[in-house]
């Protein structure tokens, strides 16, 4: 989870089973959205289904749409139990391709934007955890070292937490 997923170069049978695999454990955990590293697949895509919309994006990217942010309290399927405001671009436009490799954009505001961003974090190494401040990533990190299953090698969402590694910690 903390290193940058590979680009999608083939868009074949193997990347439509992994949106579906990730389409499933999304619907399973009731989540807003899945990206592949989560599921150990160091693979440039994710799956949303939130905002009344659901779909996926290989290979995304996104910007802002004017400065306006939102702070909302958001969790992660990877650190389960843990959720902190966090501060977000409140629109966004998204683009990338399907797992054809036709074009997709579109613009997105509320939880699918939030999950746009979030997501993409995760497809470049990084966890909801280090956008918080330095008072919220410090109650952040006691509420995983008290949880049953940190240092316990407990899996979540194909994950192994018994190794968080100590970049999360607060400095």
């Amino acid at each position: 989870l903390r290193t940058a997923a590979d680009p999608v170069t083939s868009f074949d049978d193997r990347l439509a089973r992994t949106v579906t695999d990730l389409m499933d454990t999304v619907a399973h955990e009731e989540g807003a959205g899945l990206a592949a590293p989560q599921i150990g697949l160091s693979t440039r895509v994710f799956v949303y289904t939130c905002g009344g919309r659901r779909g996926h994006l290989v290979n995304p990217e996104w910007e802002a749409i004017g400065n306006e942010t939102t702070e909302v309290n958001e969790g992660c399927l990877s650190i389960p139990g843990v959720s902190m405001p966090t501060e977000r671009f409140a629109r966004v436009r998204a683009r990338g391709f399907d797992m054809k490799g036709d074009p997709v954009s579109f613009e997105a505001e509320g939880i699918l934007a939030r999950a746009v961003q979030h997501e993409i974090d995760h497809l470049d190494g990084v966890l909801f955890l280090q956008r918080l401040t330095p008072e919220r990533r410090r109650a952040a990190m006691a509420e995983i070292r008290s949880s049953a299953w940190f240092g316990s090698a407990a899996v979540s969402a194909g994950v192994i937490y018994d190794q968080l590694s100590d970049a999360m910690a607060v400095r």
